[in-house]
């Protein structure tokens, strides 16, 4: 049967890697962002099961996987019960190296489903897809690791998120789930159990005694500003979703016996208006549109949490990317059908940050006192649309001849496309940089390669 092996060094001791394999969120943050990988059940602890759903296309298949192994600080040893592998055994060995450092071994003993269907699952084919699912496992477990080590382990503090089943909420929860904290949910669906609360700012309902005594508040929720063309109703639905939630939740942690440390609250770059080549910091005036009217309000409205001394970190986002939705993954469809192009002119400038920078800078604001106030949160190489496009063409290995003339985005879109795509802002993140955020992914195209695991021309 065919094995497969992959060795990595880390700074942390063992038992330090092996703890953080075991926590809740470690698994799925070592899922690629280009896979369709679902836990559909998980059942008992150390030596329990874990069922999977994992999509190909219109089809979702099922993966069940055993913990058959087990060495505290030493090993661990997962097996395929029911799956598409004919057989299926991984082991991880963590072996010290010496000077508090660890070699993680990872050994993966497999063998093709029996009939035709085992042709699809080549030996070639197989060992490549696993040399990218283990070089990004790498990337991320050294940022994740080097993100606890620089800013201290969770130590089961409680972490509440509005937006948690969000891109940006699901993949923080995991991050901070993995390093020690632990998360209470905030949801609008009356889900119940543990690490749930519901909520609704539509009628003012959030329940006091469940934040008692958070350690931080992270408050991402807010309608979609780019799923649908911007009526008079879309544009009220935006501007509420975010002035009363925000009000509602900054009033509530105000009136708390025991408030949190910290309110880490969601903004956006639309703040500083269009600036064409200008560069923007934090110290950027606020700017004029919809967007920007949005930004000022969704900021103001923390002003209760801020008059009784709470922290408050205003994170004024770029486009964050991943292939698992946001911008990227429309981008992606386009550019997989041949139509991708500079958009107008192409001279706007797109200020981005990768998810897993975009995460990061969150936990940056949660543990960094000397941050309050608006943050950028930007790659600090901002680039223009046209140079964008050319970027993810070469990373995507496809063409960029077709541009999208500026007046059809006004056509289809109206405001929405003028302001999200046709305007622009050069903004840098000097706060960030200047309070010691240490950036995982400042290049675009090591980003684009990270999350669409095309580290190299032609690699999937």
């Amino acid at each position: 049967m065919p094995v497969f092996r992959h060795r990595c060094e880390l700074d942390q001791p063992p038992e330090e890697v092996f703890a953080w394999h075991e926590r809740p969120g470690a698994f799925q943050r070592l899922v690629p962002p280009w896979e369709s990988i679902r836990v559909r059940s998980q059942t008992g602890g150390v030596r329990g099961k874990v069922c999977f759903g994992i999509r190909r296309g219109p089809i979702e298949l099922t993966w069940e996987i055993e913990r058959t192994g087990y060495e505290a600080g030493r090993l661990l040893v997962d097996e395929q019960v029911k799956g598409p592998f004919g057989h299926w055994q991984h082991e991880h060995r963590f072996e010290s190296i010496g000077r508090g450092r660890t070699a993680l071994v990872d050994v993966v003993d497999w063998a093709p489903p029996r009939g035709s269907l085992g042709q699809i699952f080549s030996e070639r084919r197989v060992n490549q897809h696993l040399q990218s699912l283990f070089e990004f496992r790498t990337r991320r477990l050294k940022s994740d690791l080097g993100l606890l080590r620089r800013y201290g382990p969770g130590k089961d503090r409680l972490v509440a998120i509005t937006g948690s089943t969000g891109l940006i909420g699901t993949a923080l929860g995991q991050l901070i789930e993995a390093g020690g904290y632990r998360v209470l949910r905030i949801s609008r669906s009356r889900r119940g159990g543990d690490g749930w609360v519901y909520w609704d700012p539509s009628t003012g309902t959030l329940s006091p005694e469940a934040l008692e005594g958070v350690y931080a508040v992270v408050h991402l929720a807010g309608e979609s500003i780019a799923a649908a063309r911007w009526t008079s109703g879309k544009k009220d639905a935006i501007l509420k979703s975010r002035e009363e939630g925000t009000l509602l939740l900054s009033r509530t942690l105000a009136e708390l016996d025991r408030p949190p440390e910290v309110l880490v609250s969601a903004s956006a770059v639309g703040y500083y208006g269009h600036h064409g080549d200008e560069f923007i910091t934090e110290e950027g005036d606020s700017g004029r549109g919809f967007l920007a009217e949005v930004c000022q309000r969704w900021e103001a409205s923390t002003h209760a949490a801020r008059a009784v001394g709470i922290r408050t970190v205003h994170m004024r986002s770029g486009l964050v990317l991943s292939p698992s939705g946001g911008p990227l993954r429309t981008l992606l469809t386009l550019f997989n059908l041949g139509l991708g192009g500079r958009i107008g002119s192409g001279r706007q400038y797109l200020s981005w940050i990768d998810l897993d920078d975009h995460t990061g800078m969150i936990l940056h604001a949660m543990r960094e006192h000397e941050v309050r106030g608006p943050l950028n949160s930007t790659s600090p190489n901002p680039l223009t649309n046209s140079a964008f496009t050319n970027v993810l063409g070469r990373v995507l290995r496809r063409p960029t001849l077709l541009p999208v003339p500026a007046v059809a985005l006004r056509v289809l879109l109206g405001e929405m496309g003028v302001e999200l795509l046709l305007s622009g802002q050069r903004v840098i993140p000097e706060k960030a940089i200047r309070t010691g955020y240490q950036f995982l992914f400042p290049d675009l195209e090591d980003s684009l390669r990270h999350q669409l695991g095309r580290m190299e021309d032609g690699n999937k």
